[in-house]
């Protein structure tokens, strides 16, 4: 399960910095959603010790 919260958090990181970087003025504020979510992600994982 450990390993399944660092793949997701990567991916939404990927994904924010995508959607930051190449449609910013699009998305509007709603795409830091991705960025809080991958944060809880990876503290979840760290929290849990895996």
């Amino acid at each position: 399960m450990g390993n399944l919260l660092y793949i997701i958090a990567v991916v939404l990181v990927i994904l924010w910095l995508i959607g930051f970087l190449g449609f910013g003025d699009a998305v509007g504020g709603i795409i830091h959603v991705l960025l809080v979510l991958a944060v809880v992600a990876f503290l979840l994982r760290i929290i849990r010790g895996a």
